[in-house]
């Protein structure tokens, strides 16, 4: 009694500490968490609090994203001022607005979908025909190389040989070219996943925002306003992630992120699951699996295929785009040649990244807890676990903590599936 009594008296002063200089806006709906938390019944287990007070705040109360991140991307931009928009505002996807849209047009009819670096990226090697076998002339240099990785990238799996037709060459080539420059946002439509894309309302609990985070699989949700038909928010799993950190201290996030790793099942993805791509293979065959998988990067292991050397997401389809001249003196881009090239040219050009500081690791002996901080201290979506020597364990990713924090209830999303149009059938990405 003692004992719990002491708890309940530090957890008070955590308490008043935070209400009178709250850290943050996350810190304070962490505020929120904890004052309901207080109230519910003492036979529910801590996930079914958690249940019950994020399904009592609205996601409105989410803080909202910085406005750099909450870019919109205009229909009739071309792919290439697309991707630089995306890279300067080192953000992974944006919302592509219809400019041909009334102005008091719904959301839906609004925005077109969301486009991304991989979907640029899948979308300009398929839409690549290779010529005809009739045909006697062999067509520029560019037609010829894009035909090549389009053959690649498109059927099975591609070898060490196939990494020729990836060389710096063919990168500066395709980002200099009309058909890089002229085509439209609007134009790779089939790519994106929705249609528009799938979004919350501002009356939306916080707990169907994190389910749509980790039970189905959604990078980012939108929050839309439906007065004013736009976005009024964009919540990533990146930002509850930085909001879980900022709750530190505060009895419901300690009695959840003091646990072990394998004490809640993590790593959801083991060794033998992974994903992952060795060092002597092309480049594109990491972005191609990505895609295929629907993963957002993948580890790059030496030829025992226990050993990770380095990491590759899909954020990383920018440096083929952006600086294709940092290739240019390779005679091939395999998985490990890109990882070379891009750490010279960030350390050049931006002193330190997640990119350059190398690989994170944990062991399942760590708390919840100290991976949240890592990984937000980090800025990285990912880490992966390892043994005693190093060898790959599995991986855990945003995805899989916050699917740890809460669970879906029988029955929970009713009919709010019904009308969100899925990805195209004849979508390759």
């Amino acid at each position: 009694m003692a004992s719990m009594q002491l708890m309940r008296k530090e957890n008070a002063i955590v308490h008043e500490v935070m209400q009178d200089s709250p850290k943050s806006p996350e810190a304070r709906l962490g505020m929120k968490v904890e004052d309901l938390w207080d109230v519910q019944e003492p036979q529910l287990s801590p996930t079914e609090k958690l249940n019950a007070c994020f399904e009592s705040i609205p996601v409105s109360a989410f803080p909202p994203a910085p406005s750099s991140q909450v870019i919109e991307i205009k229909s009739d931009t071309s792919l290439a001022e697309a991707v630089q928009i995306l890279s300067e505002h080192k953000i992974l996807s944006a919302p592509v607005v219809d400019v041909d849209a009334p102005e008091d047009a719904s959301w839906i009819d609004r925005y077109i979908g969301i486009v991304e670096f991989a979907g640029i990226v899948v979308w300009i090697l398929h839409q690549s025909e290779p010529p005809s076998p009739r045909s006697t002339t062999p067509g520029s240099a560019l037609e010829v190389a894009v035909s090549r990785v389009t053959n690649a990238a498109g059927f099975g799996i591609l070898g060490p040989e196939d990494a020729q037709a990836t060389s710096g060459n063919f990168f500066e080539a395709l980002t200099s070219s009309e058909f890089y420059k002229n085509t439209k946002v609007r134009d790779i439509a089939g790519s994106f996943r929705w249609a528009p894309f799938l979004a919350l309302q501002k009356s939306n609990s916080f707990l169907t925002m994190l389910l749509l985070l980790s039970n189905y699989k959604m990078k980012s949700v939108p929050v839309v306003d439906l007065g004013e038909a736009k976005i009024d928010n964009i919540v990533t799993q990146s930002s509850v992630i930085h909001m879980l950190a900022e709750c530190a201290g505060l009895q419901w996030f300690e009695s959840w992120g003091t646990k072990k790793l394998s004490e809640i099942g993590l790593p959801l993805m083991t060794r033998d699951h992974v994903v992952k791509v060795y060092e002597e293979e092309p480049v594109l065959q990491a972005f191609k699996l990505m895609r295929k998988k629907r993963v957002g990067a993948i580890p790059i292991v030496d030829s025992s295929g226990v050993k990770v050397v380095g990491n590759i997401s899909i954020r990383d389809v920018q440096f083929l785009l952006t600086a294709p001249e940092i290739y240019h003196d390779y005679r091939s881009i395999t998985a490990k040649n890109f990882l070379t090239a891009v750490r010279s040219y960030l350390k050049k050009h931006q002193g330190t990244s997640p990119f350059v500081s190398g690989m994170v690791v944990c062991t399942k002996n760590h708390s919840v807890k100290e991976l949240i901080m890592k990984l937000d201290s980090e800025k990285i979506h990912r880490v992966y676990v390892v043994d005693d020597a190093g060898n790959l364990e599995g991986v855990i990713t945003l995805r899989d903590i916050i699917s740890r924090l809460v669970h879906e209830p029988y029955g929970y999303f009713g009919d709010f599936f019904d009308g969100v149009l899925p990805l195209p059938l004849n979508s390759r990405v």
